[in-house]
């Protein structure tokens, strides 16, 4: 295990998930669903420089990343669901014909609980690299 390389991922995983924090304090709903989604993707990215010889690819498909670095099959199907909710909050947040439809769906209620499924997908990660 590349113990730097995963130490990396968390810490930027672990300042997003804090941005994302403060963006929902500032009400700003689109940007808190974009941070939820990069701090699953580092996490993700951890888990595959734990149990990977080679560097994560420069991909941002939550699944795509989950099934090769074979994570996917232990997640339960509510992690699953998870993870395809927050797959177009990294790309659609990114492109402004996307953001008004996008951020129509984002509110306190929405956000409150990308946060904690966030947090929930996180820790189960964080759990599972310290098995491996």
């Amino acid at each position: 295990m590349a113990i730097d390389r995963v130490k990396y991922w968390l810490d930027l995983a672990d300042y997003d998930l804090g941005t994302a924090e403060d963006l929902f304090q500032s009400r700003r709903w689109l940007y808190v669903a974009f941070m939820c989604h990069q701090v699953i993707e580092k996490t993700l990215k951890a888990y595959w420089c734990a149990t990977q010889e080679n560097d994560p690819p420069y991909i941002h498909h939550l699944a795509n990343l989950a099934i090769r670095s074979s994570l996917y099959e232990q997640m339960t199907e509510t992690q699953q669901e998870f993870i395809a909710l927050l797959m177009p909050m990294n790309i659609e947040a990114r492109y402004p014909d996307y953001k008004q439809k996008l951020a129509a769906n984002l509110n306190k209620e929405s956000c409150t609980h990308l946060i904690n499924e966030t947090k929930e997908l996180q820790q189960w990660i964080k759990n599972k690299l310290s098995e491996s």
